[in-house]
């Protein structure tokens, strides 16, 4: 349900990182590690599935929206994820 801005205690800008910013040239990353990076956290970092689940949320839309500069690879084996990088090093 909505709420009005006055019943936060304040709000900030919603920048976020451009791909050449977040990831590395010549790494790919799955979905689970792009998710921590934009929390400025280790992408092997050990979180609980609640947490991990509320990073995903952020992490989906950041890949579509800058789908244009990434390029994708297909998991190794059936039970992992796809991976993404930078599409120009």
């Amino acid at each position: 349900m909505p709420r009005p801005k006055s019943a936060f205690e304040s709000t900030y800008p919603c920048d976020f990182y451009e791909p050449s910013d977040l990831l590395e040239a010549g790494q790919m990353y799955t979905v689970y590690e792009i998710a921590r990076l934009l929390q400025e956290l280790e992408p092997e970092a050990e979180l609980d599935r609640e947490t991990e689940d509320i990073l995903l949320d952020w992490a989906i839309p950041w890949i579509m929206i800058n789908a244009d500069d990434l390029v994708v690879a297909e998991p190794r084996t059936e039970d992992e994820p796809g991976y993404y990088g930078l599409a120009a090093e």
